[in-house]
């Protein structure tokens, strides 16, 4: 598929929720029936992200059609991100300021387009801190995804299971610039 994908970026969640929503819904939904994937349970993690420090989201879309997002926010030394994370992270990472990156997910008709990695960087672009952080499952897309965040520079630091309901996910690491 060849399309412009128009970047928006929001620091407020209001104007994004819905389009925000209904994208998850779609690129998760052979997950939704999974109780930590389930819409509901989005959309309230949603909710008590965008409360957070530093939280900006990136709506992607194709002729006004949204079609991908990602959203991240601040984090500190004392972060339930850090604290969940075993082996504990080096100092290097934890003793600044860093951004999580929450969620990042495009539609299946634009993946492979270069879509995720525009709306990847347009959310890191106006960023202070040095390193970006993000949990991936290790068998999302049978290893694929874990691989692609390798290829744009991201490391294996750990892991993390961030609830009961959550399966055990591989915590990385990028520097932002």
């Amino acid at each position: 598929m060849t399309s412009i994908i128009e970047l928006h970026t929001f620091h407020t969640l209001e104007p994004a929720r819905q389009h925000l929503v209904d994208v998850y819904a779609d690129v998760r939904a052979d997950l939704l029936h999974l109780p930590n994937y389930a819409v509901a349970t989005f959309a309230e993690r949603l909710e008590r992200h965008a409360t957070e420090s530093g939280w900006v989201a990136v709506l992607g879309y194709d002729q006004g059609e949204p079609v991908g997002y990602a959203y991240a926010n601040t984090i500190d030394a004392d972060d339930r991100w850090w604290k969940r994370v075993t082996p504990v992270p080096p100092p290097e990472y934890t003793d600044r300021h860093a951004v999580a990156l929450k969620e990042i997910g495009v539609r299946v008709p634009w993946r492979g387009t270069g879509a995720a990695r525009r709306i990847h960087d347009a959310l890191l672009a106006g960023r202070n801190e040095p390193y970006v952080t993000l949990m991936v499952n290790p068998l999302a897309g049978d290893g694929k995804v874990h691989r692609l965040y390798e290829s744009w520079g991201y490391k294996d630091i750990g892991q993390s299971q961030p609830s009961a309901a959550s399966p055990v996910l591989t915590a990385m690491i990028s520097s932002v610039r």
